[in-house]
């Protein structure tokens, strides 16, 4: 995306330029009796884009909820690494685990449906480092997301539901993230809108050097801009992919996940 000067335009943000990343290990958690995690383990460094792949009740949402803060597990670390510093994220609440610069576009896009879509995303400013640079980043976001920008005064419950992923999407990037976390972007849209959303996570996350962890369980369309990857079952991962062509070729997953 380039401006009038002929420069590439970006988020306005504080993010800094240390190395970072995500450590989980060993976690286990669930909701009261019911355990849903059963020590999952898996890394999210700088840059890349991972999938989580699985059908849906296989702890996919679980797991993204412990590392928003969303639900505290009762085992295992979830570890924001920087320059070999690790600061311990469990126990912290969501509010500071967003204004570490950890977004969350949640399963279902959550809009407040009586406000505007300009509403909307200017509530994804409230981190103090994303308030300073607000007007910048909404410019960005029209932009980036042309069919917001004629539509900002309306509802967003009017929308549809790809134009509703696309607010999720933009709102994320209001608050100037360094990882962006994406629930299941592909529920309840139809097969042309998630080919749509999702390239437009992989073009986003391209142009600003974000880190992605995807969950999804529309393999063929993660794949598409997956790194790397995991495979849940039942709570546990049960294979990782080095790179989308593992993910792609490995028996276990064709017979298990893919169903050939």
């Amino acid at each position: 995306m380039m401006n009038r000067a002929g420069s590439r335009k970006t988020l306005g943000s504080s993010r800094r330029t240390l190395a970072t990343s995500i450590i989980i290990e060993s976690l286990v958690a669930g909701y009261g009796a019911a355990r849903i995690l059963h020590g999952v383990s898996l890394r999210l460094e700088q840059g890349e884009t991972v999938v989580l792949l699985g059908a849906n009740g296989n702890g996919k949402s679980t797991l993204i909820n412990c590392l928003m803060g969303l639900i505290r597990p009762t085992e295992g670390t979830i570890s924001l690494e920087e320059d070999g510093e690790k600061l311990n994220l469990i126990g912290l609440s969501t509010e500071a685990i967003v204004d570490r610069g950890i977004a969350l576009v949640p399963e279902g896009r959550r809009l407040f449906p009586n406000l505007t879509v300009r509403e909307n995303l200017l509530l994804g400013a409230y981190r103090p480092a994303a308030r300073a640079t607000r007007a910048q980043n909404l410019e960005f976001c029209l932009e980036a997301f042309p069919a917001l920008a004629d539509r900002q005064n309306q509802l967003a419950a009017s929308m549809s539901g790809g134009e509703q992923q696309m607010v999720a999407l933009a709102r994320a990037f209001m608050s100037a993230p360094r990882f962006l976390i994406v629930d299941e972007p592909s529920v309840g849209l139809a097969p042309i809108m998630v080919k749509q959303v999702i390239a437009k996570i992989d073009e986003l996350k391209s142009a600003h050097g974000l880190t992605v962890l995807m969950a999804e369980q529309n393999f063929n369309q993660a794949i598409k801009i997956a790194d790397r990857g995991y495979v849940m079952v039942q709570g546990q991962v049960v294979f990782e992919g080095a790179n989308a062509s593992e993910l792609r070729d490995n028996d276990f997953v064709k017979k298990v996940y893919l169903g050939t």
